[in-house]
Formats: structure tokens, sequence, C-alpha cells
């Protein structure tokens, strides 16, 4: 059944707001019906009605002000999904230039005008963020990387950021929900807290190695007490050969993970004969930090605040048909843009 569209300034006043509602986070409907868009497009959908103009047939495009990875296309394909639209795009995943064609929307104007709030949304921020995980997927090249970003955002969009993460080619995600969308297991094992209540790194990895199920890598944290390097040694006299790895994850205030420590610890690791042992590094990640870490011998890598934190590409939906005749804005060329990676989504 079709969500009731909110497209006049009668709805709009109609609309409560419950006393008790949990969150201030927009629910699936609200987002369908229109309730997150900018209230400038339902007073342009009531005036055109009232000249029966609201149904003319129009040919939108959208582009964006600087380069990236285009993400959120299935998102604006669902919400269009029983519009009387056609939509030709770039797919999920593609890159784009600034300014490039992304998307053209063609149909009438009363069946998607409503909703440029919520696209361009939509798009701009998975954009934004799968963009920022393609750069560090460029860094880190064949060394995997994990989106660890969903505690720096609102919960009711830190799916939608990790599955952008995870288009842009982030190996996986810690968040449940986001992982489950993009069709994986989450991935992580456990956060420092698990030490501090245990009270001792080993007898925590030992507990996590007898607890846990088999498909549960056993990456062990070794910065919660002593020294990383000793405790890396330690953890993996230990485990042996069930250890799969020992992540750095040590805080600013005592200089984060450097290129030195990473050196030190897959040197004593190896000269104690744990060459299986990987070294996962977290933590303030950036591209030029992943470089400079994998020289020094870093395998794996657990991003957040690079990919959480990057800004949205915003892009711009302009009619440039109407009635089959180009139009344009001052400083916009009227008609079509060509663009022959375009194919056709709905």
């Amino acid at each position: 059944m079709a969500t009731e569209v909110m497209d006049s300034l009668a709805k709009v006043r109609q609309l409560q707001v419950a006393p008790g509602r949990r969150f201030y986070s927009a629910q699936h409907d609200e987002i369908a019906s229109g309730a997150t868009t900018d209230i400038y497009f339902v007073r342009t959908y009531e005036i055109l009605q009232a000249l029966g103009k609201v149904d003319t047939i129009v040919t939108a495009e959208i582009f964006p002000r600087r380069a990236g990875i285009l993400c959120g296309v299935n998102e604006v394909l669902k919400l269009l999904q029983e519009k009387r639209v056609t939509i030709w795009g770039l797919p999920e995943g593609s890159t784009f230039s600034p300014k490039e064609v992304v998307m053209r929307i063609q149909g009438p104007y009363s069946e998607f005008g409503l909703f440029e709030t919520t696209l361009l949304g939509m798009l701009a921020s998975s954009s934004g963020w799968a963009t920022a995980a393609r750069e560090i997927k460029e860094a880190a090249g064949e060394h995997p990387f994990f989106c660890f970003g969903a505690r720096h955002v609102h919960p009711a969009v830190a799916p939608v950021m990790e599955r952008a993460a995870i288009i842009g080619g982030a190996s996986g995600a810690s968040c449940i929900l986001a992982a489950k969308l993009a069709g994986q297991e989450p991935q992580g094992t456990v956060p420092h807290a698990i030490f501090l209540i245990i009270g001792d790194t080993v007898e925590g990895a030992l507990a996590y190695d007898r607890l846990m199920p088999p498909d549960a890598k056993r990456t062990i944290l070794v910065d919660t007490f002593k020294d990383e390097a000793e405790e890396a040694l330690r953890v993996a006299a230990a485990l042996g050969p069930a250890l799969a790895g020992v992540r750095l994850d040590t805080p600013s205030e005592r200089g984060g993970v450097t290129p030195e420590l990473v050196r030190e610890v897959r040197y004593r690791l190896d000269t104690a004969g744990f060459n299986h042992v990987r070294i996962f590094v977290s933590g303030g990640l950036t591209p030029e930090r992943i470089r400079a870490l994998i020289e020094a011998g870093a395998d794996a890598f657990g991003v957040g605040s690079y990919i959480s934190g990057a800004a949205p590409i915003d892009m711009t939906m302009d009619l440039k048909e109407v009635d089959g005749r180009p139009v344009a804005k001052r400083g916009r060329l009227p008609g079509i843009i060509p663009n022959p990676r375009l194919e056709k989504l709905k």
C-alpha cells in the first residue's frame, strides 16, 4: 500500500509529533511521505496544483560539486519505486567527476518534486562516506580495512554510513545492521572494557579463545595495560597457533600507533617465532598514516572517524526540460546534458 504523501500545507499543519516519541530520527514511512522534505517544495506543489500545472512533464538532472564515489542510488530507487517516473543514473559505487550528471529523472513533477530534499540527502551523505572509504582503500591496497565509525554518528544513520563504506571499498563493518544490509556478517572482537574488567590481557585472551565460536577471529587488543610489544608476546605465547592477530589502538595521549611501534612489534613477534600473527591497527587513521603503517609492517586496519566524519558531497537537482522544452536557471545550460555512462535504472 502506497504511503500518503504530504503534498499540502494542510497536511503539514495536521502532522503531529507524539509526545512520547522515543527518538528524533525519521521513520521509514515519514521519509516516504515527504515529512523530511523542505517546506518550500510543499508550497510549490500547492501553487502548481492550483494552477493546473503540478502534473507537468519535466526532466531533472542531478550533479555533484566535487568528484567521488556514488552511493545512495538504491535508496533513491526505493523512494521513487511506486512513482510514475523514468530514472537513468550511474550504478551504485561508480566514480564521478565534478558537475557530471549522475542521475536523470523524467516524469510528472507531482511524482517526485516533493522529494528533492530527500533524494539529494540520500546521495550526498552516502557518496561522501563512500568516497572517504575509497580514499582509505587506495591507501590500503590489498590490505583489508573495516569500518568502525558507527560510534561517531547518530545511530539512525550508522547503518547507512557503514554500508556506504563497504560500497567504497571497506572489507566489512562492525555495526550489526550495516553489515547485514550489505549481505555480510559484522566484524570485530572485543573492546578494552573486557580486559579492564578481567584485569589482565592474557586472561581476557584465553577467555575469548575458550568462549567464542571458532569463526570469531582471535585478534586481541594489546595496549590496555603494558607495553604493546610485551603484551603481544605474552598473548602469542598463551594462544599459540590460535592467535590470528594483535590489535594496536594506542591512544593519542601516548602518541598513538606509530610506524616505529608497528615495526618493533613485528620484529619481536617474528624473532619469537610468531610470524603467523598479523598486526591490526586502529585509532585516528588517515590514508597518509595507513601508507606509513603498511611500510612498517601493519596488515589490516579499523577506520572510524575518517569515514564517518567525511563531508557530504553537495548534490544539485535542476529542471532541464519542461514539457520537452529545454530550460535552465541562469548560469546553467538549458536542456539535458548528455552522459553516455548513465544506465536506465527504472
